[in-house]
């Protein structure tokens, strides 16, 4: 007696065949399996693999599954389906770990449901099925096909994804090999990269990004090949040969929007002086210090990283030489402290320093016969010049952040009394 198949329900359409008609198409199956995965070898070329017996069992093996699965569901619409699921996740597993998309297996799946509907016409016409089974067997054919499909995809994307989670977690390694001290080995390194899918560069350089800055939404997309870590604060990015083509502008583009400092390039094995100069200078332009712009870039800003490197001894040899100018009240002090600046830098040129600061000559002239009353000698010899000129140079650094600092203050009063 003929089934009655609603829409409802999900094996409604094998519900509907004649009892027993599975039995009539079995015979025919054998060569139904043969013509499917003949057409799979011809057609798609990611299964022409005719010397490879072992791959061509497996295809063959898989395309005789659906086939019977489509055969056992006639005959027990109620089955089970979760087993044959199963078997599908494991195929879509399979074809994510040989490295390729869903595309051909889809396609597969597509060329022998066409090559079994033309099969099963053949039969009708020559009279050796009923016409009225045409619709039902073409409705569940067709269920059948996608709840296959469905079933690979969900495996392929588990697959993926955990693959996708375990590259991640080699590639995090790799970045604390990259950046430890005292440094990996060459060979280890090697190794790792090799797993985590990363070619290993001659150079590299490590930018970290501000946490203040970055948020969840604010993670950058990175140019294939950079390493990055948002899970530590501040970010870390390795970027490879960072002076190759292209590479400073892919930096830029990609850290957009975002407060971060870049290390120098170094060697493979250095990278923790890399990070370590890149922490130094984002530190350096929080306070102001450095130009607060989107990146910093650590080449551009040598000499400011090395006089920063210890304040506490900048701090001593500002009091070791600067002391004279406490003797002087503050407006004039820094007048005085920036003139001194200003001539060591020009080669004691005043009318070189006078263009710098938009003073006349003449006023150059007199601070410095002042600055001679304070220092005498010292004023003249070239160790201690040298050393005059860092400690302004920091100074002077520390009051531009300071103004800054006020600037942004009083900005921001202003706004909340509006």
């Amino acid at each position: 007696m003929d089934a009655v198949a609603t829409d409802e329900e999900p094996d409604g359409p094998f519900k509907a065949f004649p009892s027993g008609l599975h039995h009539d198409l079995r015979p025919f199956f054998a060569d139904i399996t043969e013509e499917v995965v003949q057409a799979i070898r011809t057609e798609i070329p990611e299964y022409a693999r005719p010397t490879d017996d072992t791959y061509m069992h497996v295809v063959h093996q898989g395309v005789e599954h659906a086939l019977q699965g489509f055969l056992e569901r006639m005959a027990k619409p109620d089955t089970d389906w979760e087993p044959v699921k199963a078997t599908y996740q494991r195929i879509g597993r399979g074809e994510a770990d040989e490295g390729r998309s869903l595309d051909s297996f889809q396609s597969a799946l597509r060329l022998g449901a066409r090559v079994t509907w033309r099969r099963i016409n053949a039969l009708v016409d020559a009279d050796l099925l009923p016409r009225n089974v045409l619709a039902a067997f073409g409705e569940a054919m067709f269920l059948h096909l996608d709840e296959m499909a469905a079933a690979t995809t969900a495996g392929y994307t588990e697959a993926r994804l955990h693959a996708a989670g375990e590259l991640q977690q080699r590639r995090t390694r790799l970045i604390d090999l990259l950046t430890v001290d005292p440094p990996a080995s060459a060979e280890a390194i090697s190794e790792l990269a090799h797993a985590a899918q990363w070619p290993v560069p001659r150079t590299l350089a490590v930018v970290v990004i501000d946490h203040g800055a970055q948020g969840t939404a604010a993670r950058p997309i990175l140019p294939p090949g950079f390493l990055a870590r948002f899970d530590v604060r501040p970010a870390v990015l390795v970027v490879p040969d960072p002076e190759g083509p292209g590479q400073s502008r892919a930096v830029a583009g990609a850290l957009r929007g975002l407060r971060a400092a870049m290390g120098l390039t170094v060697g493979l094995q250095e990278g923790a002086r890399s990070l370590r100069w890149a922490a130094e200078a984002l530190d350096l332009a929080r306070q102001g210090v450095l130009p607060d712009t989107e990146l910093v870039c650590c080449q551009d800003h040598l000499a400011t990283l090395l006089l920063f490197r210890d304040e506490a001894l900048v701090k001593a040899m500002a009091d070791r030489h600067l002391r004279p100018l406490e003797a002087v009240r503050p407006p004039q002090r820094d007048r005085l402290a920036e003139t001194l600046l200003s001539w060591l830098q020009c080669g004691h040129n005043a009318s070189e320093v006078a263009h710098r600061l938009a003073v006349h000559p003449q006023t150059v002239r007199y601070r410095m016969r002042q600055l001679d009353e304070l220092f005498g000698d010292r004023l003249h010899d070239a160790a201690v010049q040298f050393e005059m000129q860092l400690a302004l140079r920091a100074l002077n650094l520390r009051r531009s952040a300071r103004r800054s600092a006020s600037a942004v203050g009083l900005e921001r009063a202003a706004v909340g009394l509006r």
